[in-house]
């Protein structure tokens, strides 16, 4: 049977497929391959400011000196740009032009870009039919601006590169008899060992058409041949376009230069040119590249496939968060039914399934127990008596995993099934073998909370039924859970019926096993007989501290718990929101919109492409060919769940070039987790491939690869997303999703908090005296947003840039200028001043009266916010 993701149900849609203009034998390896297709020419469509757009023939000249247009009104010898006017190009829809309501949805973002040309910086704004001729141009043209002031041999260098001459080598020395060539096989075997998840027989495929276009055949490859079919299959051309936009080296960055790709783009702080030299020569395979401290297009791609830029934030590797709160503000990473070895109810007893859960960080386990033979109790799932454990087998194995992946406190959660002499027994075997781990301190009535993970370190809390104080015998009735007699009503059995074998009704309950009890408190209800899962986000949110897993059970909700937990070291507990810790909380678990005292996140993901997707286990499509598509989706409150989808790639599909951004808002980042779904697209029902789950707070920013698991949880072998992540403060994010609108709004459209009478003067006025303040907060913090937005999309960039790329790409225009501009930025005062010195360019007039508004609406709000807030705390505390 075809492994499917059972989250997704088909839906009827009609097949959307990613088609390209670009020839399929054309890959856009090197800028020499841009400058070809640039010179060869394709059509784009001109906008222009009255949204209109126009179709044109855009080339570059055989000089490369020009630009030129057609068929054009204007005299052709108009209808061109000079090369060295370009102040900057832009990708995206990044100028005022291609902002225009007109335009913005008439097509991706992906598709756009911009020329910045001229002493006055008007814009050239152009949109093409793909991504990937984008990416060609606004490679090719950047690479112009940055090398068209040196005499620089473009299309047949001179001197062989880095990469070529690394190449080289591997040749060399796989050609042991140094008669200039190696056997197709030996050939494939290299280039595979140096691109692990690559096809043998792609990589063969290959050869044989470079043989056969060379009018060359037979077995034996020679250097030229080898050296093109490493370029070809090897260069992924999403990270060479990335590399020609922060090379100041021409096809290789230099430690500098990584150095600001690290810290602007990678959002990594304290960066220096010493850590940057080491990543040259951890990832750099080429000695020469190692030697002058140069990272070729190779190093970076291996660079950016390593842990360094796994989109994982690795500090949550390690328990990160607060141990010593008491242990009532964590979520406990707990397992269902821990012994059941199928996804079935009736399915077999093993003791390799609790070994698995504490494994996988669980901190609380389930034991159900009933009477055995020869007084000896026994652990099995409802029916099933074909296979006992007996109880004290449980016990030993418990005892030798319970700390193996976490030093944390584990929860037993005993379901006793016993008689009296049984419970007796099951004490004895509680106290023996767990010993000094077992934790049976009574709680201290003078104590309001439970002790910290912190303070229960190594011990093992028993929860499970607790005779009531009134209760002074050695054994005693308690009740079994509300829900069976719930239930029983619901189907309209009779309250004395049982419910597979858990009905409603009292148990008698030995002291001895009473005494070891120190927690009283969510479980499946005892109708769901098979091993689904419910989804854990919906007790998550409402506060639920133990939500039982069936760690047997694979597909979305393991997902969810599973990538939940990864966030705390994995270490089983994870630390509740702060909003629903307080004494007295405004949290609702139903919440539709931003909550009271959370800053609302707008989060924005780019999916780029994907590398060796793998076709979907026990697929029942013909041929290895994949036609992926993703899902991108936020789990959270109701407010924050929402999902979006890529287009379905259809050529090259192990390894589809995507280019689709979405953006999600995100009002509690702390209950939100983020999880990509690869799909393979088929009539008959789409399969699944892979997936990631990975909660908010875990994130990193930049660029980065996602390593896809299973649907059972392991990770596939070289199996990524490539990924860029950046996250916003909603109102300075740019749009909200779910409107479609800018959120920059003027004073008078301003969503103000608002009270509502309760009738009660005295209440009523105390509410009155809180919107004020609460009126003063809200200009304060949207108007540094609007600044901040301002300055940003003046600088050419989108709400998501920081501070660093927008100063980076003011620096960059002075530099390129044919004009000797000077700007002066005075970091001596408390609050940095941005000045020119004689005269500029209007644009560049503009970017620095923006900056000297961010800078006024910041210092407004630091000095005003403390005068603000002892207003708003006073009105709480009232």
């Amino acid at each position: 049977m075809p492994v499917q993701d059972g989250s997704k149900q088909k839906q009827v849609r009609k097949k959307t497929v990613s088609f390209s203009s670009m020839p399929s034998d054309r890959k856009i390896n090197s800028t020499a391959a841009c400058m070809a297709f640039m010179l060869e020419g394709c059509e784009m469509k001109k906008v222009r400011s009255n949204s209109r757009m126009y179709n044109r023939y855009f080339l570059l000249d055989p000089d490369m000196h020009w630009l030129r247009w057609e068929p054009s009104k204007k005299d052709s010898e108009k209808a061109k740009l000079e090369i060295k006017s370009i102040k900057e190009v832009r990708l995206g829809k990044k100028t005022p032009v291609l902002r225009s309501n007109g335009l913005s949805d008439q097509f991706p973002d992906e598709c756009a870009f911009s020329i910045i040309y001229g002493d006055n910086y008007e814009s050239l704004d152009l949109v093409a039919s793909t991504a990937d001729i984008v990416s060609t141009w606004v490679m090719g043209l950047r690479y112009l601006v940055s090398y068209g002031r040196h005499p620089v041999d473009i299309t047949e260098p001179s001197q062989p590169s880095l990469r070529t001459s690394w190449i080289g080598s591997v040749f060399e020395l796989a050609d042991m008899e140094k008669g200039g060539h190696i056997d197709l096989f030996r050939a494939t075997q290299i280039i595979k060992g140096l691109n692990p998840g690559m096809k043998e027989s792609r990589i063969e495929l290959k050869f044989k058409e470079l043989q056969k276009a060379k009018d060359q055949y037979g077995e034996a490859i020679n250097l030229d041949t080898f050296v093109e079919v490493y370029c070809e299959l090897c260069t992924r051309p999403e990270i060479f376009f990335l590399l020609v936009q922060f090379s100041s080296n021409k096809e290789y960055l230099d430690s500098k230069d990584l150095m600001l790709f690290v810290e602007v783009e990678q959002g990594v702080e304290g960066v220096t040119e010493d850590m940057c030299k080491d990543i040259v020569q951890k990832f750099e395979p080429s000695a020469k590249g190692r030697e002058r401290g140069y990272l070729s297009i190779d190093g970076f791609t291996h660079y950016l496939l390593s842990s360094e830029c796994h989109i994982f934030d690795p500090q949550h590797k390690k328990v990160c968060q607060d141990m010593t709160q008491p242990l009532s503000h964590y979520y406990i990473n707990s397992s269902h039914n821990a012994s059941l070895l199928d996804d079935n109810f009736w399915g077999s007893s093993d003791i390799s399934s609790y070994i698995r859960g504490l494994r996988m960080g669980c901190r609380s386990i389930e034991v159900i127990v009933w009477d055995g033979p020869d007084n000896e109790p026994v652990v099995y799932v409802g029916s099933s008596v074909a296979s006992q454990l007996a109880f004290s087998k449980v016990l030993d194995i418990i005892n030798q995993y319970a700390f193996e992946s976490s030093e944390y406190p584990l929860i037993l959660c005993l379901v006793t099934h016993c008689c009296i002499p049984q419970q007796r027994v099951m004490a004895q075997h509680l106290k023996k073998i767990l010993g000094d781990k077992l934790y049976a301190e009574p709680p201290n009535k003078e104590e309001n909370y439970l002790p910290s993970p912190e303070k229960l370190k190594g011990k093992i809390l028993l929860k499970s039924k607790k005779l009531p104080p009134s209760c002074t015998d050695y054994e005693g009735d308690v009740t079994e859970e509300e829900e069976g007699l719930e239930m029983s009503r619901r189907v309209g059995a009779d309250e004395k019926d049982q419910l597979n074998g858990l009905g409603c009704k009292r148990l008698r309950l030995c002291r001895e096993l009473s005494e070891l009890v120190c927690l009283c408190r969510i479980y499946p209800t005892s109708m769901r007989i098979d091993a689904s899962n419910m989804n854990p986000q919906d007790f998550w949110k409402c506060g639920c501290q133990i939500v039982a897993m069936n760690y047997q059970t694979p597909g979305l909700m393991m997902d969810l718990n599973l990538g939940w937990f990864r966030q705390n070291g994995n270490c089983g507990y994870v630390l509740r929101p702060a909003i629903m810790r307080e004494e007295v909380s405004y949290f609702s678990a139903n919440a539709r919109d931003s909550l009271p005292g959370v800053s609302a996140q707008l989060l924005h993901i780019k999916v780029i492409s994907g590398q060796n997707l793998p076709k979907p286990r026990g697929s029942a499509a013909k041929g290895d060919v994949v036609e992926p598509y993703i899902y991108v989706e936020i789990h959270g409150i109701p407010a924050d769940c929402a999902e979006q989808r890529t287009k379905t790639v259809s050529q090259n599909g192990d390894n589809p070039i995507f280019d689709e951004s979405f953006e999600f808002q995100i009002n509690l980042p702390e209950l939100a987790v983020l999880r990509f779904v690869v799909l393979d697209d088929d009539y008959i029902g789409d399969e699944f491939i892979g997936q990631y789950t990975i909660p908010f707070e875990c994130l990193q920013p930049g660029y980065r690869h996602v390593p896809l698991q299973s649907l059972t949880g392991e990770f596939l072998p070289n199996t990524t997303l490539f990924v860029h992540v950046a996250i916003t403060n909603r109102r300075g994010g740019g749009k909200a999703h779910k409107r479609g609108l800018s959120v920059k709004k003027g004073r008078k459209a301003r969503e103000y908090t608002t009270t509502k009478t309760t009738g009660i003067k005295v209440v009523d006025e105390l509410f009155r005296a809180s919107t004020q303040p609460l009126r003063e907060a809200t200009d304060l913090r949207e108007n540094v947003q609007n600044a901040m937005v301002s300055f940003k999309e003046l600088c050419g960039l989108t709400p998501a840039a920081n501070m660093k790329q927008c100063i980076l790409t003011v620096s960059m225009w002075l530099i390129n200028s044919e004009r000797s501009l000077k700007v002066t930025v005075d970091l001596s005062e408390t609050y940095p001043t941005m000045e020119a010195h004689g005269p500029v360019p209007e644009l560049l007039r503009k970017v620095l009266n923006a900056y000297d508004m961010m800078i006024q609406t910041s210092k407004t709000l630091i000095e005003s916010a403390d005068v603000v807030y002892s207003k708003l705390t006073q009105a709480q505390r009232a």
